[in-house]
């Protein structure tokens, strides 16, 4: 279990780290993940269709591989943070962070303490009671993993005091909704790279770690000059998209292919076929010939074509 229970300080270390989205709510689709390169997946409860029997089995097929696991939560709500960490998920992504107070409530819901966390011992979280009540405690304390996601143009305000909140260990940027927030037309207008960096240098006064997603991957060199170290890239979705069209392609290239193939075959044996015809008309036998040449031109031995041996 070393690289989840290391994935904690190594966010908070500004580690390089690149993950990607699970937006197929099928803990199949997550085991396969869970056997990549990959140093994180994150479960997409917001945008995408996962119940809590759909995370249950995908953070126990990533638990299964040392995986570490985010779950961006449907809401920020407690309840649905409660629900992601019993389950026994590394950490999780809080959508919609920018009041300073409210995110305060959040942070405590993620951890065991006086109105904090409630506890219980039958979860995963806590080995189904085979894992005493006070070694749990400490250890989900000391490796939940816990991911801001500041999208919202209020934040931009309050960056210094999001930013000084230490129980978060990364503010991951979501530009998506940045620039719905900001009225701009796209992820890449002027207005959301200017207020993504300037998250970027909040975090950097305060020695935070910043995660984000890139629509261009050219873009990377640029936001790891500014302190981007957890990269969540593209989505179990898009290598379907990618990785499907061209395997169809290659699929389609051989099988056009095959048919050429097939008639030179068919030739092949139906010319075997007539000169063995031939041969049976001048007497010669199957073993050989008693003439030099017959009417097929054959010196005495037909041999059987290579292709219908």
């Amino acid at each position: 279990m070393q690289k989840t229970l290391s994935f904690k300080q190594r966010t908070r270390s500004r580690e390089m780290i690149v993950g990607t989205w699970i937006k197929t709510p099928s803990r199949i689709v997550t085991e396969v993940l869970s056997g990549s390169v990959m140093d994180v997946l994150c479960l997409d409860a917001e945008h995408a269709p996962f119940d809590r029997v759909d995370l249950d089995g995908a953070i126990l097929s990533a638990r299964a591989q040392d995986m570490p696991v985010l779950v961006r939560v449907q809401a920020p709500l407690s309840t649905d943070i409660l629900n992601a960490l019993d389950l026994g998920a590394t950490g999780v992504v809080i959508p919609h962070v920018y009041d300073v107070m409210n995110t305060r409530e959040l942070i405590s819901s993620c951890l065991y303490a006086p109105g904090g966390r409630g506890y219980a011992g039958s979860t995963r979280a806590a080995g189904y009671t085979r894992v005493k009540m006070a070694d749990h405690i400490m250890a989900s304390n000391n490796l939940t993993t816990i991911v801001a996601q500041i999208e919202d143009a209020e934040a931009l305000s309050v960056l210094d005091d999001l930013m000084a909140i230490d129980e978060i260990d990364c503010f991951f940027i979501g530009r998506a909704d940045l620039a719905v927030a900001l009225g701009a037309p796209s992820a890449l207008a002027p207005e959301v790279i200017d207020a993504s960096t300037r998250i970027c240098e909040a975090a950097a006064r305060h020695g935070k770690a910043v995660g984000m997603f890139v629509p261009d991957l050219a873009e990377i060199p640029r936001w790891n000059e500014l302190g981007v170290s957890l990269y969540l890239l593209e989505s179990d979705q898009v290598f379907l998209l990618n990785g499907g069209p061209a395997s169809s392609r290659q699929c389609i290239r051989q099988a056009a292919i095959a048919p050429i193939d097939r008639t030179t075959a068919m030739e092949t044996k139906m010319n075997f076929t007539e000169k063995r015809r031939d041969h049976r008309r001048c007497g010669r036998d199957r073993l050989g010939h008693r003439s030099a040449v017959c009417a097929t031109g054959c010196t005495g031995n037909a041999a059987r074509p290579q292709s219908l041996q």
